[in-house]
């Protein structure tokens, strides 16, 4: 291939090719893209996707009698989504003639920042609101949005859980939200921006950009950006470490009759490098958060200061988790001070302040209190991860019926997120108990409510049920996103629904005494759970227990659709 190109195919009357769902396929893709290629051709599947979910779009493919026709559809379906159809503009005028802007993005870009995404764009499109939505994914900022939008735009929705870039909006009409508020609240949203209930945008360059620290929001915020930064290390790492073991638990130690070379490299790998980074990984983003770049190198070297000067005997990993969360703060707040104390400094000298003065003392300070704190952090947190091993039997059943229950109630949120942050801190204190519950009890939500559209299809829409079909996927893989669309047509009775069978399965697997070391991948590694075959066998069978539960309470609290075709 010399350059990247799309090839189109037909069957008016549709050929077997093992789909998912059973049905012939009328409409095949080509993608071919050129050797060294970035990621543009999963950019143009990506995008071919979210063409090919418009029925409209579908319809005008399957009826094109030329080639012409095809490329005609697409380049339309271009302008609609990038908001240049002009036609379509004319036909439905934008309420008040106001042009709206949006940025949306949540701690991990995956799920909530392209389902906000989404139902802005739809209800907008249904009120005929001008609208362009900028997402900013785990893949990058997509749809960004440019000066002279900006400029023009009578209002500007900022629907996010981590940091965003704000300083370009200063002087524009803002509405600052959380980006659960776009999928669930949107219309109020809409009729905010186009009723000039925004303030203006003031922004303050001594400040972080998202929310200053103390704004509502601003400490989960903070929080978010480290943990989303500090996944791929700890997804990474831990799946690497949980593969080592397939070659025996000590595969990886050159003195053991087990020993492997490939699994000690693996296990290095995760455990020696990627894992070793997380906590100053995790550190270093908060306070980027908080201080923007300069306090990204105090909070790295907090962090690396938490898991290395311990001051307590038999306790190598110093205070993990615990003492990286301060650290981030801590930089992040020295290093504003630094910043205000240093903003007396003739403009002459502005070149030096990022590259001397800023590092040198927010270093030197967030270290010297580093090496003071750190031994006592490291007694409280050997302490608490004493304490939680040392939990058995009912008490045990407890935590994990509290930790299933928090990964149901709001599906992907805060709490959800604080009870997947706690599991990955109680892995790095080599507890591999909570793990297991918190991913199983995860899966459940969409599991059972996919479940509950096969077996009570009266009580569902007909497009509940195709997206009962998605759930089953989204929730294999341990995204507990997918219940949101359920969730949000009806929230009184499926979070409860969820939360019953989600706190079941987190009591079941700590019943079993189940240990996982990978942080994260669904069905797709059970097969490392600790213990062997019957293992994950308990942990199938706790996963599937909590989703049948989920199933049963949906299909008992929610009321018969009136037409469900």
């Amino acid at each position: 291939m010399k350059s990247p190109a799309i090839g189109f195919g037909r069957s008016r009357e549709g050929l077997d090719y093992q789909s998912l769902d059973g049905q012939p396929a009328h409409l095949f893709f080509m993608i071919a893209a050129t050797e060294g290629a970035n990621d543009d051709h999963l950019e143009a599947l990506s995008r071919l996707a979210t063409f090919l979910m418009d029925s409209k779009f579908r319809d005008r493919m399957l009826a094109a009698t030329t080639k012409e026709e095809v490329l005609q559809a697409v380049t339309d379906k271009e302008a609609e989504v990038d908001g240049t159809d002009g036609e379509a503009e004319a036909s439905t005028p934008a309420a008040s003639g106001k042009k709206i802007l949006a940025v949306t993005a949540c701690p991990t870009g995956i799920a909530h920042t392209y389902m906000a995404a989404e139902k802005l764009n739809e209800r907008a499109k249904e009120r005929g609101i001008q609208l362009k939505v900028e997402t900013n994914g785990s893949s990058g900022v997509k749809n960004r949005l440019t000066d002279a939008e900006i400029a023009e735009a009578d209002a500007i929705i900022v629907a996010a859980d981590t940091k965003v870039e704000m300083a370009r909006f200063a002087g524009k009409p803002v509405i600052q939200t959380k980006v659960g508020k776009a999928i669930y609240e949107t219309d109020d949203l809409l009729d905010r921006a186009i009723g000039g209930d925004a303030p203006e945008y003031k922004h303050d360059r001594t400040k972080e950009d998202a929310n200053d620290g103390d704004s509502k929001g601003g400490f989960y915020k903070h929080l978010m950006n480290g943990v989303s930064n500090m996944l791929p290390f700890v997804v990474g790492g831990g799946i690497l470490i949980a593969i080592s073991f397939f070659w025996g638990i000590n595969a990886s130690d050159p003195s053991s009759p087990d020993y492997n070379e490939f699994a000690a490299m693996l296990n290095t790998i995760g455990g020696g490098n990627a894992f070793f980074l997380m906590v100053p990984v995790l550190a270093g983003f908060i306070a980027m958060s908080i201080a923007e770049r300069p306090g990204f190198a105090p909070g790295m070297i907090g962090g690396l200061i938490a898991i290395t000067v311990t001051g307590v005997e038999e306790a190598s990993g110093g205070s993990g988790f615990l003492g990286g969360l301060i650290a981030g703060f801590l930089a992040g707040y020295v290093t504003l001070l630094v910043k205000k104390a240093f903003s007396v400094l003739p403009d002459a000298l502005e070149g030096l302040k990022p590259v001397l003065f800023f590092p040198v003392f927010s270093i030197a300070i967030t270290g010297i209190i580093m090496m003071l704190v750190n031994p006592q952090l490291t007694k409280v947190y050997t302490a608490i991860s004493s304490f939680l091993e040392s939990l058995g039997g009912t008490n045990l059943v407890l935590v994990g019926l509290l930790l299933g229950g928090m990964m149901a109630i709001d599906m992907g949120g805060p709490v959800n997120k604080a009870a997947y942050t706690f599991g990955i801190a109680m892995l790095d204190a080599q507890n591999f108990n909570f793990m297991a519950t918190v991913m199983a009890a995860g899966m459940v939500p969409p599991l059972g409510m996919a479940i509950a559209t096969t077996l009570f299809k009266n009580k569902f829409t007909k497009p509940e049920r195709e997206a009962g079909k998605t759930a089953y996927v989204l929730g294999a893989c341990f995204i507990t996103e997918g219940v949101i669309p359920f969730a949000a047509a009806d929230p009184a009775r499926v979070i409860p629904a969820c939360v019953a069978g989600a706190a079941a399965t987190g009591a079941l697997v700590m019943l079993f005494d189940i240990g996982l070391r990978a942080p994260h991948g669904g069905v797709f590694v059970m097969g490392l759970v600790d213990g062997g075959i019957t293992k994950v066998l308990f942990y199938a069978l706790a996963i599937i227990a909590g989703a049948v539960i989920t199933a049963i309470v949906a299909g008992l609290l929610k009321k018969k659709v009136a037409a469900a075709v």
